[in-house]
């Protein structure tokens, strides 16, 4: 039970992670000043922008630091990189340090690649302790990196609301503070047991309601994003965000602590001293017969069939080799395509469909953050830069819904 209460903490835990990562989808918020204080057209800003994005093309490098690293110092490394490169955009913004263009375009360029970083933790987090669940896993956690913005935006509300270079200055210390408090669950990770039916439903059911409670903090995102406050106001909003973010830690316990009373209400059944236990009549005639053929030495090395109210039941006995070759074939199936497994890139380059991946996700995902990262120049041209820290709370709920949405399909095959 240990194990398991450890392995949710460590799936909440990279809920946070998430959540108060994707830095770069803020940039909006802080783009104007950066590009009046900086002094560069809006061709150049938006080269600065790329270059956040840009960051990504080496998150390979991730990667190899995992072959050779703990994960949580690889965790720490990216917050101190992210904390580096946003620390120094905020020094210049501030004006109290002065860089020329090139070695800003090369911090986006880091703050890009350690959002990446993070993005990798996260992902051998979830494959690690949920290798029954890694679809529901890695769906539920990379969907909250899509609310990042709404939150720093909140967050950004509640301290100084007149302060665009506060986005600068939270890009690099929140990640730092969410990796420190991730820590602990993540040192004490549970050994990897297999878990029976039963156990995978269970998890099934805890997901399910796990993305219910996802989508009430969307729409409580959304809800909020309309409603015109001052910062005492903007800090009881923020507060009841932080409060759905924690509500997950409570809802693996509830459902264990469901299972423990049922197991103890039926073991209450059992009369302790009698010779008796309720159990239902037919499994007790499949079970005598069960005794009488495997006493009378009937069946072995074939296939026994038991014909029970219908159903049939088939016992197979197999020796030694015939179990461990059975086992190498099923293990030996295309292992490519099955997901979790570690493959080496040059077997990934010469696939298909990871370059059908590769190039969706090249051109689709960049129509959003060319959107995303003139946000503020959009809502200034139209007259609503005070507006600004709403619509990107509005932008960043619906991204939220898009990657929630993405993983229904995941659900249908479980």
């Amino acid at each position: 039970m240990a194990g398991e209460s450890r392995k949710w903490m460590i799936l909440v835990a990279t809920i946070w992670i998430q959540a108060f990562t994707g830095t770069n989808f803020d940039f909006s918020a802080y783009s104007s000043e950066l590009k009046t204080v900086l002094g560069v057209s809006q061709v150049q800003l938006n080269y600065l922008a790329t270059a956040s994005d840009l960051g990504k093309l080496f998150g390979w490098s991730s990667g190899l630091a995992l072959m050779y690293m703990p994960l949580w110092v690889v965790m720490f490394m990216s917050a101190f990189v992210g904390f580096f490169a946003y620390g120094l955009q905020w020094l210049v913004i501030r004006s109290i340090i002065t860089l020329p263009y090139f070695l800003v375009f090369l911090l986006c360029l880091l703050a890009g690649c350690s959002i990446c970083w993070f993005n990798t933790v996260c992902f051998v987090l979830c494959t690690q302790n949920f290798p029954a669940n890694r679809p529901l896993a890695i769906s539920l956690t990379v969907s909250f990196n899509g609310v990042s913005a709404a939150l720093y935006a909140l967050a950004a509300d509640a301290i100084n609301p007149s302060s665009d270079s506060l986005y600068l200055l939270l890009n690099a210390v929140i990640p730092l503070l969410t990796s420190i408090v991730a820590l602990p669950p993540i040192l004490r990770q549970p050994s990897l047991d297999p878990l029976p039916p039963d156990a995978v439903r269970r998890d099934s059911l805890i997901f399910l309601i796990l993305n219910f409670l996802a989508v009430l903090t969307g729409v409580y995102l959304l809800l909020i994003s309309s409603i015109s406050s001052n910062a005492t106001t903007a800090r009881l909003l923020f507060s009841g965000a932080i409060f759905l973010l924690v509500l997950p830690i409570c809802i693996p316990g509830v459902v264990y602590a469901k299972n423990w009373f049922w197991r103890t209400v039926n073991s209450s059944f059992r009369l302790d001293g009698s010779g008796f236990i309720l159990v239902d009549a037919d499994d007790l005639e499949l079970h005598k017969e069960l005794i009488t053929r495997s006493g009378s030495g009937y069946g072995k090395g074939i296939s026994d069939i038991i014909k029970s109210n219908g159903s049939t039941h088939e016992i197979v006995q197999y020796n030694s080799e015939e179990r461990e070759c059975c086992c190498e074939k099923l293990m030996g199936k295309d292992q490519l395509v099955m997901l979790g497994e570690e493959h080496r890139a040059r077997m990934l380059v010469r696939r298909l469909d990871f370059w059908l991946y590769y190039i969706a996700y090249f051109c689709g995902g960049t129509i959003g953050l060319v959107y995303s990262n003139n946000l503020g120049q959009i809502a200034q041209s139209l007259g609503n830069s005070s507006n600004t820290s709403a619509l990107i709370t509005i932008y960043s709920a619906f991204s939220y819904f898009g990657r929630l949405l993405s993983a229904a399909p995941d659900y249908m095959r479980a």
